[in-house]
């Protein structure tokens, strides 16, 4: 289908987030804008430090932003929202956490973990209706309806995560923000939890922004990439099309540090470092274009027009 035809589900427009005192702040996020279309899983790619978990908090409400608004199927969830909005973005939209070690509560049994988002929205739930949903949601993703009565402690770092993403999917959520949901977890694990999540959007028809640092899982399981340095999107394209035309000095750089699984070619493989001081914006400054169709990349004149020779190459 093409990206004309598709609904937007979520709208990401000028978003800026500032941290520190207004005296000292700090930018983590600068005139960030992007659109993510229902059904699909849009992933969002930097190094540590880019601002990719800051603009999924922000759209969470968790960090509040300092420009620009969030539009979820056409209103504004960011700023000053109603307490019935600010409950419904709550059951909507849900998140995934990095580290499923420190994003569960030691103290408490997986049956309060799991339904703890149910106390704030359905109030006037029965206790026989919200022991239910939670054996739902731990079958949902793999884990037997005993476990609820245990404690986080006693689950590995994959079945924490599994119900990390319970928790998460007890809402009844239409988009869910999975933040680097496999970077804590043995390798061997990783694909599990992917798979995992591939089947939950399938079933549930579930909308995703994947955020992650690396761009070799992001190829596995994401519809487009946007690639954020320093708070700010270089690049944004279909996954393959990514893959195939770098344009970007940066997403060259961070595909270049993807491992090969053949050593001949890994020993030959000439390693990109993305140097900012290769841009020079004193005199042209950069700009945001499509550059082909889906394909938007930053830069000024110059570079733009050597990113057109490379596509015509």
């Amino acid at each position: 289908m093409a990206s004309n035809e598709r609904e937007v589900l979520l709208s990401v427009q000028d978003m800026t987030v500032d941290f520190g005192s207004r005296r000292n702040p700090f930018r983590a996020v600068n005139h960030v804008s992007f659109d993510i279309y229902r059904g699909e899983t849009f992933g969002l790619v930097g190094e540590s430090g880019s601002g990719k978990t800051t603009i999924g908090r922000a759209i969470i409400r968790i960090n509040p932003i300092s420009g620009g608004e969030v539009l979820y199927e056409g209103e504004r969830i960011s700023g000053r929202i109603s307490r019935e909005k600010d409950r419904e973005v709550t059951r909507k939209i849900q998140m995934i956490f990095q580290d499923p070690m420190a994003s569960l509560n030691e103290r408490a049994k997986v049956d309060y973990i799991v339904s703890e988002g149910l106390y704030n929205v359905q109030k006037g739930l029965s206790e026989e209706e919200r022991r239910r949903k939670v054996e739902e949601a731990l079958t949902a993703v793999g884990l037997l309806p005993e476990f609820a009565s245990r404690f986080p402690h006693e689950f590995s770092g994959g079945q924490r995560q599994r119900i990390g993403i319970a928790r998460a999917l007890i809402m009844g959520p239409q988009f869910i923000i999975a933040d680097e949901p496999i970077s804590a977890l043995d390798v061997s694990i990783r694909a599990q939890v992917l798979n995992l999540l591939a089947q939950l959007q399938k079933k549930y028809g579930l909308t995703y922004l994947f955020v992650a640092h690396d761009l070799s899982v992001m190829r596995f399981i994401t519809d487009r990439i946007a690639v954020i340095h320093k708070g700010v999107i270089v690049e944004l394209s279909e996954t393959e099309k990514l893959f195939a035309h770098p344009l970007h000095p940066y997403t060259r750089a961070l595909l270049s540090a993807i491992p090969l699984p053949d050593p001949i070619r890994e020993r030959a493989k000439v390693l990109e470092v993305y140097d900012p001081a290769c841009h020079d914006y004193s005199v042209e400054k950069p700009e945001w274009v499509e550059i082909e169709e889906g394909h938007f990349v930053r830069g000024n004149k110059p570079e733009l027009e050597g990113y057109r020779k490379v596509l015509e190459s």
